[in-house]
C-alpha cells in the first residue's frame, strides 16, 4: 500500500493563507537544507526534497494551487503526479538555486566584459577637535594607479594587441553542464583564463606586466567640512581604482578619525564640559571665565547657584553640515569646589560663618569663644554679640 502523502502546506511549514513570497522563503530554506547536492548519498534527504519540490510546484501555480485545495490530492492522482512521480518540466527554479548553487538552471555571474567603474578606495584622516569644528584642509600621501604610459592602458606591448580569448570565445564566460534531480543542468561562469574581459594578453607590455596600469605615490588635497563628526567619511569622486574596460574611476572614501578633547565632550551638534567655581562665588555670585572652542568667555554666576548646575551658552557648539550659520549650544556643569588646605584664621571665619548661618546663638557664641571653660568663668573675647 502505497504510503499516504503529507498536506503540502505542512510540508512547507506555511498556512493556508501564505502568499507568494512565503511560500518561496519557505521552500528555498527547504531545497538548500536537503538539495541532493548538499547531502550526496543521503536517501531521506533526496526524499524530503523531492516532497518539499512537488509542494512547491503544485502551491506556486495558481490553478492547481486551486485544484489542490479543493480536491487535495485526488485533483492530480490521475495527471502528471500519478505513479511515475512529479513533472517538473514547466516549472522555473532559476530564481529558487541562483543564487544558491552557484549559477544552476541558467543563473550565475553577468559577462564582465562591458565597462566597470573601478573598485573604491578607502582610507583615513585625523583631526582635532577644533579642526571637526571649524573645517579644514589635510594632505593625503596614497598610492594610486594610473594609465601605463607604454601601452597607454592595453597590457601589451607596443606593436601587439589583446587577442580573443579562445577559452570562452570573447564572451567572458564558460557554460558547464552537470547532472542533477531535475536533468541536466547548465552552470554559467566568469571566465577564468580572461577574466571575464574576452581578451588575453600574450605578449605584456614590460612596464606594467600586463595589468594597463602604473602604481605610484601621491598627494590628494582633502577639504573637511566645517561640523564634521567622528566616524563620518568624505567621498572623493574618480579618485579609486581605474576602472575597468573603459569604465570610469572608483571613489576615494576618507573615514574622519576627531581626537579627543582634553575637556570638551560632543553629542550632535552639542558640546559638553564642567567648570569648577568656587564656594564664595556660589554663595554670593560672580563672573567665571569659561573655555569655549571660540575662546574663553565671561558668565555671570547667580548667587545660590548649587553644585551640578548646568548653564547653556547658547550658540557656542558645533556649526551645523549643512548650514555653517547654524550651530548648536555648549552646555556648561558648574560644580563647586570644596577647598581642601585651610590656614588658621579661614578656618575660624568658616566656623563662624557656619555658626551665623545655623541661626544657633550659642554656636555663635562658642565660635568666638565667649562661653566659660569648664570649671569657672574664664576672659571672654570680643566678637559679634559683645
Amino acid at each position: 500500500m502505497a504510503e499516504a502523502k503529507r498536506d503540502y502546506y505542512e510540508v512547507l511549514g506555511v498556512d493556508k493563507n501564505a502568499d507568494d513570497a512565503a511560500l518561496k522563503k519557505a521552500y528555498r530554506a527547504l531545497a538548500k537544507k536537503y538539495h541532493p547536492d548538499m547531502n550526496p548519498g543521503d536517501a531521506e534527504a533526496e526524499k524530503k526534497f523531492k516532497e518539499a519540490s512537488e509542494a512547491y510546484a503544485v502551491l506556486s501555480d495558481p490553478d492547481k494551487r486551486r485544484q489542490y485545495d479543493q480536491f487535495g490530492h485526488a485533483a492530480f492522482e490521475s495527471g502528471g503526479m500519478g505513479g511515475g512521480g512529479f513533472d517538473f518540466s514547466g516549472m522555473d527554479f532559476s530564481d529558487i538555486f541562483g543564487d544558491l548553487f552557484g549559477g544552476m538552471f541558467g543563473g550565475g555571474r553577468r559577462s564582465s566584459n562591458g565597462p566597470m567603474k573601478g573598485s573604491n578606495i578607502r582610507t583615513s584622516v585625523r583631526v582635532t577637535f577644533e579642526e571637526a569644528c571649524f573645517g579644514c584642509d589635510k594632505e593625503l600621501e596614497l598610492t594610486l594607479k594610473d594609465e601605463c604610459g607604454t601601452c597607454h592602458g592595453s597590457g601589451a606591448r607596443p606593436g601587439s594587441s589583446k587577442e580573443t580569448c579562445p577559452k570562452c570565445g570573447g564572451k567572458g564566460q564558460v557554460v558547464y553542464t552537470s547532472q542533477s534531480f531535475f536533468g541536466t543542468v547548465r552552470n554559467v561562469q566568469t571566465c577564468p583564463d580572461c577574466g571575464g574581459s574576452g581578451k588575453i594578453i600574450k605578449d605584456k607590455c614590460p612596464d606594467c606586466h600586463g595589468t594597463g596600469y602604473i602604481a605610484s605615490r601621491k598627494k590628494i588635497q582633502v577639504s573637511i567640512p566645517a561640523g564634521i563628526d567622528d566616524g563620518q567619511s568624505i567621498r572623493i569622486r574618480e579618485k579609486g581604482e581605474p576602472g575597468v574596460n573603459g569604465g570610469p574611476r572608483g571613489d576615494l572614501l576618507v573615514e574622519v578619525i576627531v581626537q579627543r578633547h582634553p575637556t570638551f565632550q560632543r553629542q550632535d551638534y552639542n558640546i559638553f564640559s564642567t567648570v569648577p567655581i568656587s564656594f564664595a562665588i556660589a554663595a554670593l555670585g560672580g563672573e567665571v571665565l569659561i573655555d569655549t572652542v571660540d575662546g574663553r568667555v565671561a558668565y555671570s554666576v547667580k548667587a545660590g547657584t548649587q553644585t551640578d548646575t548646568r548653564v547653556r551658552l547658547k550658540g557656542k557648539g558645533v556649526p551645523s553640515l549643512r548650514d555653517k550659520n547654524v550651530r548648536g549650544d555648549h552646555y556648561v556643569t558648574l560644580i563647586v569646589e570644596t577647598p581642601t588646605k585651610l590656614s588658621s584664621e579661614a578656618k575660624d571665619l568658616l566656623k563662624k560663618f557656619d555658626a551665623a548661618t545655623s541661626g544657633s546663638l550659642d554656636a555663635v557664641k562658642e565660635a568666638e569663644g565667649k562661653t566659660d571653660p569648664p570649671g569657672g568663668k574664664g576672659k571672654k573675647k570680643k566678637g559679634l554679640f559683645n
